[in-house]
C-alpha cells in the first residue's frame, strides 16, 4: 500500500499540514481493518473531500472514522459514504460535514447493516435538503434518536419537523435539537417498543443454542404497508422494530420469527416448482410448509410449540384446546388484526379481515402447529388429522405440503370461500415469513452443497493390513466411484521402486478434522467451519540434515551447552517439609534445641529426595506458505532453507534434553482445504526417516493460522506432560484466498490462542516479517513474541529461543 499512498500523502500532507504528525499512524491503524483495496478506497475518499476545498475538517474527520464504519458494516460503504458527503457538499459547510463524518460510527453501529446506513445517508441529504437549519442540531442528539428511534421512524419524525418548520428557521433548529415539545410528541409517537438492534447478538445466541450452527440476522427498514420476515442470500430478514402484542414481548416476538425462519433453513433443502400455480395456490402451499417445518423443529424441540402457539389468533378463544396454560392469551380482539411492525401504517378494512374463508385457515393453522386443538368446522378437523398422519410419516421434503395445501386450496374454493389475495396476506400469524425461500432456487445456492445420501448409498473407506491389502483387493485402480476403498496405512512399493501413490499421483490424505472458526463481524463461532487433512510428508535426502548440522559447528557447540544446562540433574534432596518421606536429623536437633529453650520449634524436620525430570512437551509448528519460497536478500537460501536448517538444529538439541517434541508444518488452500504435515511425532525418535522428512519439506498455498493452531493444540493436549508448549514460526500475517478481510483470519488465530491458552497449552511465535508487531502482538499477546529481524539468523535464534522459554 505505501507506494500506492505515497501521492496521496504528498497531497494531502501539502494541504492539510497538521496530518503530518497523525498519517501514519492513521493509516497504520486502519491497516488492521481494511483490506489493501479499501485502504485504497479510504485514502482516495480522503483526497476527494480535500479537493473539495471546505478546509482540513472533513478530511480529518474522514481519515479518524470511516474505518470505525467499516468495522461495523463493510468495506462497500466507502463508496457510499463518500457519495453521499460529496452531495452534502454543495449543500452545507465543512464544519456541518465533519460533524456528520464523526457521527456516523455510531449511526453504523445502531443500524448494523449497510443498507440501512445507506438509507441513513439518504436521510441526511433529505435533512439539508427540505431543513437546512436541522442537520447540525438532529446530529448533536443523534445518540438518542437512534436509540429510540428506527429509520424509518426518525424519517417520519425528520419529515414532520421540515414541514411544520418550512419557514421557520429558528424553529427548525429548536425542533432538531429536541428542545420543543412537538419535536418530543413526536419522537414519543415514533417511538417502537422493541428494537432489532437491541435484540440481535441475543437471537444469535438463541438460534445457536437450538440448532449449534450460526444464521446471519440481518434488519430490514420498514417504511410503509405490511412486512413479513424472509429469507434472503443466507441471511434472515426480520424488521427493524415490533411492538409488543397482548401478553406477548416484542422480545419474545422476534424469538418466534427467528425460530421459524431458522427452521425454514434447516429443514428445506430444494426449492418447490410454482410452475401452474396460481398466487392464491402458492400461499396455501406455503400455509403446510410453515406447519411441515414447524413440525420437524418442534420434533427435536418441544418448546417451540408453546412459543409458537401463543402467536396464533384464537389459540384461547374461539378454538378450544385442553393443552391451555396460564400463559396463553386471547387474540381474539380485532384490535390485533394484523401484526404492526414499525412504519406498518396501511391495513385491510375490518370486513376484509374478518373474512370467513381467513377464519377457516387460521383454524387450520393453528390445528396443524395443535393436533389436541378442538376444531369445530368438521372438513377442516379432517384435514388437520390426514396433516399429521402423514407428516408423522415423513416430515422431510417439501412434497406433502404441495399436495396438502393444493388440497385445503380445493376445500375452500369448494364453499367458494377462498379469499382475496389481499386478505390471504393479512393472516393474523405475525411471527410467518413471506415463503420467498420455497419457490426460489437461487437462495440454495449458500446451503450445503452435497445432498444427503442415505447410509446405505455412502461410499465406505476402511483400514486394512499389509496382507489384506495384497491377497483380498479385488481391483487396485478402482475409481473414486468404488462402492468400498481400502486405506493402507503404510507405504506399498510396486516391483519399479515406486510406491502406489506416486503411480498413482494420488496423495494420501486423513480424515477431515472440523474446526469452528471465530467471525469478528457478528462476534460468533462458525462451527466446522475450516477443515484441517493431515497429509503424509515428503521424503527427501537424510544427509542434508547432516549437511546442516556440519555447516552450523559454532550453533551445535551452543546446542551442546544447552543440552548440558538443561538436562535433568538426577536427585535433588529437599529439606524442611512437614509431611517429607524422612527425618532430617540436622532439623529436628535444631527443633529438640529450640524446645527446651522456650521457644517456638519449626515442625518442618522431614526431606524428600526428589528426581529432577522436565515434564514438557513441545509442538514446533511451521508455517510452509507459497512466501516460504522466496530468497532471502543477500543470499542464495530461501525462507524455506533456513526454516529446514532452524528446524534440524532445535530438533537436535530438544533430543539431546529428552522431552518429547514434535515438529508440524501447515499450509491451506482456502477453507475447505488445510494441509497439516507431520515431519517428526512425539514417539517419533530423530532417525533417518525423520531427517528425510525434515529434508523434504516444501512451501506453497496460503496461511490459514487458526485452523492449525487448533488442530497443533488438539495433538499437544493428548501429551501426558504437566507443561505443553506450542513454538509457531510464520514468515507472515495469516491469509488465505477465499478470505479478503484481513482481521478476519488475524481475529480467528487471536480467538485459536486464547482457547489453547485457557486449556493449558502455551503458544509462542516467532515470526520472520519485521512489520508483524500490529498483528502478532494482537494474536499471540504482548510478550509472547519474538520478531527475527535478519532471516539469515534463524538457525542461531530458534535454538536459544527454545532454551529461554523451557529453562
Amino acid at each position: 500500500m505505501s507506494a500506492d499512498s505515497d501521492p496521496v500523502r504528498t497531497e494531502l500532507l501539502a494541504a492539510v499540514p497538521v496530518l503530518a504528525e497523525t498519517f501514519d499512524a492513521l493509516v497504520s491503524d486502519a491497516a488492521r481493518t481494511l483490506s489493501p483495496a479499501g485502504c485504497k478506497a479510504w485514502l482516495d475518499g480522503a483526497r476527494g473531500l480535500q479537493r473539495l476545498g471546505r478546509g482540513p475538517e472533513p478530511v480529518l474527520a474522514w481519515l479518524d472514522n470511516l474505518p470505525a464504519v467499516v468495522r461495523e458494516c463493510g468495506e462497500d460503504v466507502i463508496g457510499d459514504t463518500l457519495e453521499a458527503m460529496m452531495k452534502l457538499a454543495s449543500l452545507t459547510s465543512g464544519a456541518v460535514i465533519a460533524l456528520a463524518l464523526t457521527t456516523l460510527p455510531a449511526a453504523a453501529r445502531r443500524m448494523g447493516d449497510p443498507d440501512l446506513l445507506r438509507g441513513y445517508l439518504r436521510l441526511l441529504h433529505r435533512v439539508v435538503s427540505r431543513a437546512p437549519r436541522g442537520l447540525r442540531p438532529m446530529l448533536g442528539v443523534l445518540e438518542e434518536l437512534l436509540g429510540k428511534l428506527t429509520l424509518s421512524g426518525l424519517g417520519r419524525w425528520v419529515d414532520f419537523g421540515a414541514e411544520a418548520y418550512r419557514r421557520d428557521l429558528a424553529g427548525q433548529v429548536a425542533y432538531f435539537g429536541l428542545e420543543t415539545e412537538d419535536s418530543r410528541a413526536v419522537l414519543q409517537a415514533e417511538r417502537r417498543g422493541t428494537l432489532f438492534i437491541d435484540q440481535q447478538r441475543k437471537l444469535n445466541l438463541y438460534l445457536r443454542a437450538f440448532w449449534a450452527r450460526d444464521f446471519f440476522l440481518r434488519p430490514a427498514a420498514v417504511e410503509g404497508g405490511q412486512f413479513r420476515p424472509y429469507v434472503s442470500g443466507g441471511a434472515l430478514h426480520l424488521p427493524d422494530a415490533v411492538d409488543d402484542l397482548p401478553g406477548v414481548s416484542g422480545a419474545e416476538l422476534y424469538r418466534a420469527m427467528a425460530a421459524h425462519l431458522a427452521a425454514h433453513i434447516v429443514h428445506t433443502r430444494k426449492p418447490l416448482s410454482e410452475q401452474g400455480l396460481s398466487p392464491a395456490q402458492r400461499f396455501f402451499i406455503g400455509l403446510v410448509e410453515d406447519a411441515r417445518v414447524e413440525y420437524c423443529a418442534i420434533r427435536a424441540f418441544p418448546g417451540l410449540a408453546a412459543l409458537w402457539r401463543r402467536l396464533h389468533p384464537g389459540a384461547d378463544a374461539g378454538v378450544d384446546s385442553p393443552k391451555k396454560t396460564g400463559t396463553d392469551h386471547d387474540f381474539s380482539d380485532k384490535s390485533w388484526s394484523v401484526p404492526v411492525f414499525s412504519g406498518s401504517s396501511s391495513r385491510p378494512a375490518a370486513s376484509e379481515v374478518e373474512h370467513p374463508g381467513l377464519a377457516l385457515l387460521e383454524t387450520a393453522a393453528l390445528g396443524m402447529l395443535d393436533r389436541q386443538a378442538r376444531i369445530a368446522d368438521d372438513d377442516v378437523a379432517a384435514f388437520v388429522d390426514d396433516f399429521h398422519v402423514r407428516i408423522a410419516a415423513g416430515c422431510e421434503g417439501g412434497a406433502i405440503s404441495m399436495e396438502l395445501g393444493l388440497a385445503l386450496f380445493d376445500l375452500l374454493q369448494a364453499r367458494q370461500a377462498v379469499p382475496s389475495l389481499r386478505v390471504l396476506e393479512a393472516l393474523r400469524i405475525p411471527y410467518r415469513d413471506d415463503n420467498r425461500l420455497i419457490w426460489q432456487a437461487a437462495e440454495f445456492a449458500w446451503l450445503d452443497d452435497v445432498a444427503y445420501l442415505p447410509a446405505s448409498q455412502r461410499q465406505v473407506r476402511r483400514k486394512v493390513s499389509l496382507m489384506e491389502f495384497v491377497n483380498e483387493l479385488d481391483t487396485e485402480t478402482a475409481g473414486d466411484d468404488a462402492q468400498e476403498v481400502w486405506v493402507l496405512d503404510g507405504v506399498l512399493y510396486d516391483d519399479d521402486g515406486t510406491t502406489w501413490n506416486e503411480r498413482e499421483g494420488r496423495e494420501p490424505v486423513s480424515e477431515p478434522h472440523h474446526y469452528p472458526e471465530w467471525d469478528y463481524r457478528v462476534q460468533l463461532f462458525r462451527p466446522d467451519w475450516a477443515t484441517v487433512f493431515e497429509r503424509r510428508a515428503s521424503r527427501g535426502d537424510p544427509d542434508r540434515v547432516e549437511r546442516i548440522l556440519l555447516a552450523h559447528k559454532p550453533v551445535a557447540a551452543r546446542i551442546r551447552h544447552i543440552v548440558d544446562r538443561l538436562r535433568p540433574q538426577g536427585v535433588i534432596r529437599e529439606r524442611k517439609l512437614e509431611d517429607g518421606d524422612e527425618l532430617d536429623l540436622n532439623a529436628a536437633v535444631d527443633a529438640v534445641v529450640a524446645l527446651r529453650s522456650g521457644m517456638q520449634p519449626d515442625t518442618r524436620i522431614t526431606m524428600r529426595n526428589r528426581i529432577q525430570r522436565r515434564d514438557l512437551a513441545v509442538l514446533i509448528l511451521l508455517d510452509l506458505s507459497e512466501s516460504t519460497n522466496d530468497t532471502v536478500r543477500d543470499s542464495d537460501k530461501t525462507v524455506l532453507d533456513l526454516t529446514c536448517e532452524a528446524s534440524a538444529l532445535v530438533a537436535t538439541a530438544i533430543a539431546g534434553i529428552g522431552d518429547p517434541f514434535a515438529i508440524h508444518g501447515f499450509s491451506s488452500d482456502g477453507r475447505h482445504d488445510v494441509q497439516y504435515r507431520r515431519f517428526k511425532d512425539f514417539d517419533q525418535r530423530l532417525d533417518a526417516d525423520a531427517k528425510a522428512r525434515l529434508a523434504g519439506m516444501k512451501g506453497g498455498l496460503s496461511t490459514r493460522m487458526g485452523a492449525a493452531i487448533r488442530h497443533a493444540g488438539q495433538l499437544l493436549r493428548q501429551q501426558p506432560a504437566r507443561r505443553k508448549l506450542l513454538l509457531v514460526v510464520t514468515d507472515g500475517e495469516p491469509a488465505d484466498i477465499d478470505e479478503r478481510d484481513p482481521q478476519t483470519l488475524r481475529q480467528d488465530a487471536r480467538k485459536a490462542v486464547e482457547g489453547l491458552h485457557a486449556q493449558g497449552v502455551d503458544c509462542y511465535c516467532l515470526t520472520l516479517d519485521p512489520k508483524a508487531d500490529p498483528y502478532v502482538s494482537r494474536i499471540f499477546g504482548g510478550n509472547r513474541y519474538t520478531i527475527v529481524d535478519r532471516v539469515e539468523s534463524l538457525p542461531d535464534r530458534l535454538p536459544s529461543l527454545f532454551a529461554s522459554l523451557t529453562r
